[in-house]
């Protein structure tokens, strides 16, 4: 697939907005900046549009993290658990990544 004019990366936007489906339909909880996936979807076109920009351009970091503490079963301790900051934002990164390099994971913003 040939790479947009100006473009780092070859990102289909139809592949983003098909990660936005299946994020919308995992029904994910809002992050630390309290976002959730209604008030991501009341400008969805201009959000999908930044997140394909940004990851087609090479521009995309990771955001930072919510931290909550986990119970571990039988009382030993806790495990965390990071929520990403706008959690629309950083699923459809991760599905797309998904769906263009065989794995969920997001690479890190130390490249």
């Amino acid at each position: 697939m040939p790479k947009p004019e100006g473009k780092s990366f070859a990102i289909p936007k139809q592949l983003v907005w098909e990660a936005w489906r299946q994020v919308k339909a995992n029904k994910g909880a809002p992050g630390v900046d309290g976002q959730d996936l209604a008030e991501f979807e009341a400008d969805l076109g201009d959000n999908l549009y930044k997140i394909w920009n940004r990851m087609s351009s090479g521009t995309w970091f990771p955001p930072p993290v919510r931290v909550v503490e986990i119970p571990k079963p039988h009382g030993n301790g806790v495990r965390l658990l990071g929520v990403p900051t706008v959690i629309a934002y950083h699923e459809v990164v991760q599905t797309v990544f998904g769906f263009v390099g065989g794995h969920a994971s997001v690479p890190s913003a130390a490249g």
